[in-house]
């Protein structure tokens, strides 16, 4: 998921489909469900730990955000398929330079694969880069980017190998009723020439598909059709019936790839999810019953009306941790989309169709000590407004507002619930609790209910923030294709 501000944004469930590929013909494929796995967290796992969750959990695929050389390294000799990501900050270099691309190749793909390496299968050039918010500000440098990266992954002799793709938002394409899809007007020659280059090259068409944020955005959005139970509210289109928002906004691709002559499409859903937090809607039940729902979806090979018996090529759901650091730009749910917590451990008994019947938790997280830091009940905290304020300008304390899981825990439980988080994202640094004396140190759990006061992990080996990575990445990448032209 993209929003303007910096934003991140696979559980493996096989299944023989009969997918139409590009040339008419039709060929059996192996379908998947997969996550994405996005770092922008206060409190990270160590990848390895991360990667034996995957394992533990029979996962063999993966999307990440950027090309994490912590997370590539741990994947290595994993046997999990990658899809790689590339930040749209970095299109512009990458559109205008071939030697850029070939040195991001071959820093970012070519070093991680082989024997024993990372099974990169795929590149996602950008991420949403069409959202209508951006305001075309990327537009014009994904299909250079895409072009300059087919060119080195050739050089690299790594093309029949690993495809690009351009995860898109699915507000790139609209219609009343799923027949009438069509992309946005201002899209349409970018999306002829995105669509062609995708069909050249056997790669699927990548898109990002939210019910949440259609029932998060509009009041009138009849909450059943959001989910797979069935629905008071089905859309008539035609002959074809809808009963789930799913199915209608994947059909209203299909029809506006139709109307590009590339009808027969494979399709991967890069994200899909529901928020367990942060906002009214999104809760542990709501999440399961809408995961739950679309795994059982699209295992039924059922397919959709204008695409019967031909589910998804992979289906990633967004996403397998909790963020705590992600930008709360679209709501306060961002930070609370993981079907894991923070730490690693199963929200809901999501059964994946694996045998497990529900997921596996983390093994062998290394925590912080087991102490809080609370408001101190011996003291007056009438002017702890302000100290709250800084408290919650540096940790996450979304699950505090309105529709959060601790909005109902009372004034004081709030300034606990503040304090704490600071405390812990300071790694439980003793001055931390101070608050000018209104803090204490506490070793009973706090937590009350459903509102849980986290106790950090220890780990700081990925601390290196992920705007930060591409930042330098990018001065790093322009500096040595100057100093190699010089």
């Amino acid at each position: 998921m993209s929003v303007p501000t910096s934003v991140s944004p696979p559980l493996l469930v096989s299944v023989a489909v009969m997918t139409v590929m590009f040339s008419g013909l039709v060929s059996v494929a192996e379908s998947a469900i997969g996550v994405n796995w996005g770092t922008i967290s206060f409190h990270k796992l160590k990848p390895s730990t991360v990667v034996d969750l995957l394992k533990d959990n029979k996962i063999q695929k993966v999307k990440l955000f950027e090309a994490d050389p912590l997370v590539l390294r741990a994947l290595m000799g994993s046997g999990i398929q990658v899809m790689v990501g590339i930040p749209n900050e970095m299109l512009a270099a990458l559109s205008s330079s071939p030697a850029a691309a070939d040195l991001w190749v071959r820093q970012n793909v070519s070093a991680y694969v082989g024997k024993g390496g990372a099974d990169i299968r795929f590149i996602a050039v950008g991420n949403e880069p069409f959202l209508t918010s951006y305001n075309g500000q990327f537009q014009s440098y994904v299909i250079p980017a895409m072009a300059n990266l087919q060119q080195s992954l050739v050089r690299a002799n790594l093309a029949g190998y690993i495809k690009l793709v351009v995860p898109c938002n699915a507000d790139a394409y609209e219609g009343n009723v799923p027949s009438q899809g069509a992309f946005r007007p201002e899209l349409t020659q970018i999306m002829t020439q995105l669509v062609s280059f995708l069909n050249s090259n056997g790669s699927p068409f990548v898109v990002n598909i939210y019910p949440f944020l259609s029932l998060y955005g509009n009041s009138e959005f009849p909450q059943d059709y959001a989910f797979f139970e069935g629905t008071t509210h089905p859309v008539i289109d035609g002959a074809n019936t809808y009963t789930n928002a799913f199915d209608g906004n994947y059909d209203t691709l299909i029809a506006a790839l139709s109307k590009m002559g590339y009808g027969q499409m494979p399709i991967v859903i890069g994200e899909v999810g529901w928020p367990t937090d942060g906002a009214v809607g999104a809760n542990l039940t709501a999440a399961e019953v809408f995961n739950q729902g679309l795994i059982k979806h699209v295992l039924s090979n059922k397919g959709t009306p204008l695409r019967p018996a031909v589910p998804p090529m992979d289906v990633y759901l967004f996403s397998l941790l909790d963020e705590g650091a992600k930008s709360t730009l679209p709501g306060n749910f961002e930070r609370h989309w993981g079907i894991f917590s923070f730490d690693g451990q199963a929200k809901y008994a999501l059964d994946l169709g694996l045998g497990n019947k529900k997921l596996k938790n983390a093994k062998n997280v290394q925590y912080l000590p087991a102490r809080w830091c609370i408001a101190n009940p011996n003291r007056d905290l009438s002017e702890v407004a302000n100290h709250m304020k800084i408290a919650c300008n540096v940790a996450d304390c979304t699950t505090l507002n309105y529709g959060g899981s601790c909005n109902a825990i009372g004034a004081k439980g709030n300034v606990s619930y503040a304090f704490n988080s600071y405390y812990q994202l300071q790694m439980q640094n003793e001055k931390s609790c101070n608050f000018d004396g209104l803090g204490m140190v506490t070793f009973l759990d706090p937590s009350v209910g459903d509102c849980r006061f986290l106790v950090g992990v220890t780990d700081t080996s990925a601390s290196f923030r992920p705007y930060q990575r591409w930042v330098v990445g990018c001065i790093m990448m322009l500096w040595q294709v100057w100093a190699f032209r010089v």
